[in-house]
């Protein structure tokens, strides 16, 4: 065979010898180059002609374009504008050809991530192939997470967030069709938005997978929430409400992990060897490794509502489409946006008052749906939404929900919601209204009781003076009596002096270091260290002396607090000879005394605390190592005899380190559910359909009732032989049978006939 007959007819051999020698084949490879500009004229006018010539030719030219740079450098292109230009025209096969050759060129490096990213993006809408477009879906987010993997591509990640942007951007400018109505059934296929939907679909893959975790991500989806598409907004509403039911899609990381319990079992039973305990050892380890990595992947490092750019403006985005497209979506739309604004508005403290006016013509027992837009009701407010606004909404509430002509679950339903918008706002309740819901406390109900009770011990808590003195506990009648008050609503207690728990850290920190250098000596000290000790030590002493002699008010108040003190010391040797009145005023003034000694300790320790806080910078560790010193104190609070409160604080900072040991920051944890607003519900009486349902379920995977004697291992249903019912037969009836006395009866010469057959038959039975 000639070498030309070679290289014209095959071609995977060629590209063998070139990749050993380019140099010696090159021009055989540019023979093929213009044998394939020629082929690609010829194909751009009729596609159907030499296609699969033409594909055997891309193929080639893509594994060999690595060896000749300079000569191929429009090969990419080419592939590009084909692709883009004439998808339509292609056949299935070419495109496919066409789309795994450009990835080999990303994956040779023959071009960069953003061209073969610029090609992928537009095709993704326009394939209809399921095949093709999970490889297109597969190839885009696998390149995406091989740049950021070490440490973060910033060029690729805006160059591909643009792409995105304009993605969603594109749709944006068309009619809000809805979900129900004459609109839905009047759009054509162009309202589908298929390319906003692809672009929101991967940044929520690429936010799920941890590789994107920035406001930009945010910012693409939160464009995707105003889309006129309302499968758009579906889909990046419930991204913001963590309801996402979409992750079987996943790509690479969904295999199935090997069960490592049955490969344990497995290992018990067969032959025990060195190496198969070692393969054991190494497959528990990959399966622990991969887990932890698959659940660091799907953990998202920020919240997404936190991450959100001007929060304002978009709860009143949200607001106006809610409001101004309320006939064009369903029910089920409709309580997305609410929810997705309320917590929002909660998140961010936000004052949309617009929505308490909406939500009111929703809040009626017999509402579909009730639950979750009470618990959106609640959400929304917060202790800077005006009492105004929601002092309607309250009379609202009690009005539709809590009155005798409904069921003790409305309620109980009612009653809650009002205790989670006054938990919030206190000052939204008005007094008479809280006197008539208290009442309730001694309903029958076990539901509506809890609600009541609950609602009374909130406002013991948070504004006793609204109930009747017989209501208010002991804790509140003290408080009320020692002059405790409420600050009215726009009214701060102090400004914020320090963070809290901060002196327990600073306790701790001074304990720990004290512990070092008697362990240590003082052989190596910390000069940093040392040299703060040295700073408090002069800060302590400025303050003590010259700090006050500066200023003559406070110098004369220091004199006469030290007279005082003296005199107090003369009149206690000449305690005896007074009278009980001077004795009421030594008191008097010792508690002053104790309770300045009280106030400067106070002053001392906030001024510690923003000594630390200013000289510091607190790292996760440490507000991590703060929330477990306040549980700790908390804790021995308890154990000393503390009140209720002292309880229910510490139960708080129990369930905040909780949820921070699970890793779960979302907001989801932090907010209402339906749950809290049902509280808590008795089981109902099954009628018959649950009853009969609940049967037929329970004989799903089983066998059918009834006698199987004699019918398990045939093929036709027969009865059993009779054989084997002589076998159950009752024993009296046996002995009564005619064989048995016929065995009784039986002469000395038949049973020797009959032992002689049978030891003939045992015998033939061997033979």
């Amino acid at each position: 065979m000639g070498r030309g007959v070679l290289l014209t007819s095959n071609l995977p051999q060629l590209q063998n010898l070139i990749k050993r020698d380019p140099t010696a084949y090159k021009e055989e490879f540019l023979q093929q180059w213009n044998h394939y500009n020629s082929i690609r004229q010829i194909f751009q006018i009729n596609p159907d002609e030499n296609a699969q010539h033409f594909r055997e030719l891309v193929a080639f030219i893509a594994q060999v374009s690595q060896c000749y740079p300079k000569e191929t450098v429009d090969f990419p292109s080419q592939l590009s504008t084909l692709l883009l230009e004439s998808y339509g025209t292609l056949s299935p096969d070419t495109r496919r050809s066409l789309v795994q050759n450009l990835v080999m060129l990303r994956n040779k490096d023959v071009i960069t991530s953003i061209t073969l990213l610029q090609t992928l993006f537009p095709l993704l809408p326009k394939t209809t192939s399921s095949t093709l477009r999970g490889f297109i879906r597969k190839t885009i987010l696998s390149d995406i997470r091989t740049a950021n993997l070490r440490t973060k591509n910033h060029k690729l990640n805006r160059a591909v967030q643009a792409m995105l942007f304009g993605m969603v951007e594109r749709g944006m400018d068309g009619e809000v069709v809805g979900d129900k109505g004459k609109l839905k059934a009047a759009a054509g296929p162009g309202h589908n938005g298929e390319e906003a939907m692809w672009a929101i679909v991967l940044t929520k893959e690429l936010w799920r997978k941890g590789i994107w975790n920035d406001a930009k991500t945010v910012s693409i989806i939160a464009l995707g929430c105003f889309h006129p598409v309302v499968k758009v907004q579906s889909a990046s509403l419930h991204f913001f409400l963590g309801s996402d039911d979409e992750k079987e899609d996943s790509d690479d990381e969904e295999e199935d992990l090997p069960n490592v319990r049955a490969l344990q079992h497995r290992r018990e039973i067969n032959k025990k060897t060195r190496s198969g305990d070692k393969k054991l050892q190494k497959m528990a380890k990959s399966v622990k490794s991969k887990r932890k990595k698959r659940a660091d992947a799907i953990t998202a490092n920020f919240p997404a509502i936190q991450l959100l750019n001007d929060p304002q403006t978009f709860g009143e985005k949200l607001y106006d489409i809610l409001n101004k497209y309320d006939k064009r979506f369903s029910l089920d739309h409709k309580i997305l946006l609410m929810q997705l604004l309320s917590r929002v508005m909660g998140g961010h403290k936000l004052c949309v008052l617009g929505f308490y006016t909406y939500i009111m013509k929703y809040l009626v027992y017999h509402q579909l749906r009730i639950p979750a837009i009470l618990v959106a009701l609640a959400q929304s407010v917060h202790d800077f939404t005006p009492p105004d606004a929601l002092t309607p909404v309250v009379r609202k509430l009690a009005q539709e929900f809590v009155h005798p002509g409904v069921g003790s679950e409305v309620i109980a339903a009612g009653i809650n919601a009002i205790r989670e918008v006054c938990r919030r706002q206190p000052w939204s309740m008005e007094e008479d209204l809280l006197g008539d819901l208290i009442e309730y406390r001694k309903s029958r109900d076990k539901a509506v009781t809890a609600a009541a009770r609950g609602l009374l011990q909130l406002f013991r808590e948070v504004n006793p003076g609204m109930l009747k003195r017989r209501e208010r506990g002991k804790e509140a009648a003290m408080g009320i009596v020692k002059g405790s008050q409420p600050l009215p609503f726009g009214h701060s207690a102090q400004a914020a002096v320090d963070i809290e728990g901060l002196l327990l850290l600073e306790d701790h920190l001074k304990k720990l270091r004290e512990e070092d250098g008697v362990v240590s000596g003082e052989e190596e000290e910390d000069d940093a260290a040392a040299w703060e000790g040295w700073d408090v030590e002069s800060d302590s002493d400025a303050e003590s002396s010259d700090g006050w002699v500066s200023v003559d008010s406070d110098s004369d108040n220091d004199v006469e607090i030290s007279d005082s003190e003296d005199e107090d010391g003369n009149l206690k040797r000449k305690k005896k000879g007074k009278s009980k009145r001077m004795a009421a005023e030594e008191d008097a003034d010792k508690d002053e005394d104790m309770e300045a000694d009280k106030e400067e300790t106070a002053e001392e320790a906030v001024q510690r605390i923003s000594s630390l806080a200013t000289s510091k910078i607190l790292t996760p560790a440490d507000f991590a190592l703060i929330n477990d010193l306040r549980v700790k104190a908390a804790t021995e609070a308890v154990e000393r005899g503390g009140g209720s409160g002292t309880k229910r604080k510490l139960a708080m900072l129990e369930s905040q380190r909780k949820i921070l040991a699970n890793g779960d920051t979302s907001l989801a944890e932090t907010f209402v559910s339906e749950e809290d607003i049902l509280g808590p519900r008795k089981k109902t009486k099954a009628d018959y359909a649950e009853r009969v349902a609940s049967i037929e379920k329970g004989r799903e995977g089983r066998e059918k009732y009834g006698s199987l004697k004699g019918k398990k291992n045939k093929a036709m249903p027969s009865s059993s032989t009779n054989r084997e019912k002589a076998r159950n037969k009752p024993i009296m009836m046996i002995i009564a049978s005619g064989a048995v006395k016929g065995k009784k009866k039986a002469s000395l010469r038949q049973k020797q006939r009959k032992l002689r057959a049978h030891i003939d038959k045992a015998k033939k039975a061997y033979h």
